[in-house]
């Protein structure tokens, strides 16, 4: 008779053969695991841990949001290549078929010594292992005259949904040969390539429907990523339309005044008629409350993303600080599958395989015109090290950028499968 693996597990359990306690640190016959945000990072690991444990681990997805809008793509949105429907994806089929108890709720509370969480709602959970993938928050007033408050006049849009659309919308709204302004955010930051990116979409806009328009970018950074790529796309589909002003030119000492609609750049004031500000950032506000930040960001073990303070704690994706790669939706995926693999192990004794990680970075310059960047990495004593990696040309074909962009769109579908599905 074959065994289900469900049942060797269960029956093993009982015996007391898996390397793991017969009980869990919360008294349940089953080791309970709760994962805090539901983006690329915690909607995967909560998945991967949830279908390769065959039931044998209790799984608990913490997210306030009912549907879930991609930042990346969400460029391609404010285009005019993609639908805002085409970005919101669901949880349904993570509860009905892994049997992820999904939780729409904030946490607000993380008590490392008894090993719960605390919801707003006043619910609380308790947890053998604790998987944080909050994403990323703003540092408040790091641009001059900014703040949350004034994120409908000035937004974001770094946080997708109704900031994208509110975005697109003032974009829309532009007057003939009107200026966008976009404040560019210092290092490090969620997807690197993003504003840039968003900056070849908006002038994409803006060359069909305000062709005389303007796009101002006040960047703190000397350099970015891509810049050759985007250079020669701007320049070969938008000629003087973008002006970027790096830290040479002030582009680092930037102000701006919601009411007036006004953005100063080293003492410069010009008003403009939508404006992008993208501020520094850090790891999400339940990283800090939990005690596992060391400054902005929550360091963390390269080999399995656990936290350097707390080894029942992981933290995925933009929160984390793990070393080379880059805070984005590819490295967070790839990240949450090491410690899925780590924390089954932990947990119910399955096999743990070496930490392998990659990151690949897509953008879309104009129809058509897609370039990428990429690395694979491997997990060291220090830190998640490069160990090799790859970046689109200059002057390639048009044929590769159309299969670079085709390539792009195979990887959306493939990740929202990976972590939804």
């Amino acid at each position: 008779m074959k065994i289900k693996r469900r049942t060797f597990i269960c029956a093993a359990a009982a015996a007391g053969i898996l390397a793991s306690p017969q009980l869990s640190a919360s008294g349940h016959t089953r080791p309970r695991v709760v994962v805090i945000g539901g983006g690329p990072g915690g909607a995967t690991v909560a998945r991967y841990i949830a279908k390769d444990s065959d039931g044998a681990i209790d799984v608990t997805l913490v997210e306030p949001t009912r549907r879930y809008y991609t930042c990346f793509f969400s460029n391609l949105y404010i285009g005019g290549f993609k639908a805002i429907e085409e970005l919101g994806h669901g949880y349904g089929a993570l509860a009905s078929a892994h049997g992820i108890n999904v939780v729409h709720d904030w946490a607000v509370g993380v008590d490392r010594d008894s090993k719960t969480v605390t919801l707003a709602g006043g619910s609380e959970l308790a947890y053998d292992k604790l998987i944080l993938s909050p994403g990323i928050d703003f540092i408040e007033d790091s641009v001059d005259g900014w703040n949350l408050t004034a994120q409908n006049a000035m937004p974001h849009a770094y946080k997708a949904g109704s900031q994208t659309e509110l975005l697109r919308s003032q974009i829309m709204a532009m007057p003939t040969g009107g200026v966008y302004a976009m404040v560019a955010p210092p290092n490090p930051y969620r997807c690197p390539p993003g504003p840039y990116e968003r900056v070849s979409m908006v002038a994409h806009h803006l060359k069909l429907h305000n062709p005389t328009a303007k796009i101002i970018i006040a960047d703190p950074k000397e350099k970015f990523s891509k810049q050759s790529l985007f250079e020669e796309g701007w320049n070969n589909h938008y000629p003087g339309m973008i002006d970027r002003i790096g830290p040479d030119f002030g582009g680092d000492i930037v102000s701006v005044d919601p009411h007036s609609m006004t953005v100063t750049i080293d003492g410069e004031v010009t008003k403009v008629d939508a404006c992008n500000v993208i501020p520094a950032m850090r790891a999400g506000k339940i990283v800090h409350t939990a005690g596992v930040a060391d400054g902005n960001w929550a360091p963390v073990n390269a080999v399995d993303m656990s936290s350097k303070m707390d080894p029942d704690v992981h933290i995925l994706g933009d929160a984390s600080l793990q070393g080379d790669m880059p805070k984005s939706a590819f490295s967070a995926n790839s990240q949450a599958k090491v410690c899925a693999n780590a924390v089954r192990g932990a947990l119910i004794g399955s096999r743990v395989f070496p930490a392998r990680y990659a990151n690949t970075c897509w953008s879309l310059i104009e129809t058509n015109d897609g370039v990428k960047v990429g690395a694979t990495y491997e997990a060291t004593d220090e830190k998640i090290a490069r160990v090799d990696g790859f970046i689109s040309s200059t002057g390639e074909s048009a044929d590769l950028r159309k299969a670079t962009y085709e390539e792009s769109e195979g990887w959306y579908a493939g990740i929202i499968a990976d972590m939804f599905n």
